[in-house]
């Protein structure tokens, strides 16, 4: 992808404990990402938060919680974003799991590799 002012930021919030068959939820939207083409994912883990069940998980609690929130961020040219967002609405359906997804506007300053 290159510099892009029209790019499209997609948020995937689901619970660490999710799962695609035996795969972490989190994992599977990040292969399938992949897989598509899509230009990156990056997955953020929680330490505090709550969703549509209204039950707080966190590290703080005295039982150290297994579902911690667990956000997956692409940023993408948006009709290769609203294309995935499908596939991601696929893979909740199947998981059976709850969860959240936004879509923001994004301005692409820089998005290059780095020499390794």
């Amino acid at each position: 992808m290159e510099r892009n002012p029209n790019a499209k930021l997609l948020r995937v919030f689901v619970g660490e404990s999710d799962k695609f068959g035996h795969q972490p939820l989190y994992e599977a939207i990040v292969f399938e990402a992949k897989k598509q083409g899509l230009s990156g994912a990056t997955v953020i883990r929680g330490v505090m938060g709550f969703g549509a069940n209204s039950i707080v998980r966190s590290t703080k609690l005295i039982e150290l919680s297994s579902d911690l929130p667990v956000v997956v961020e692409i940023v993408d040219d948006e009709e290769k974003i609203k294309r995935f967002v499908e596939t991601v609405e696929r893979l909740f359906e199947h998981s059976q799991s709850g969860g959240l997804i936004t879509l923001e506007k994004a301005e692409v300053i820089r998005y290059k590799a780095g020499k390794k």
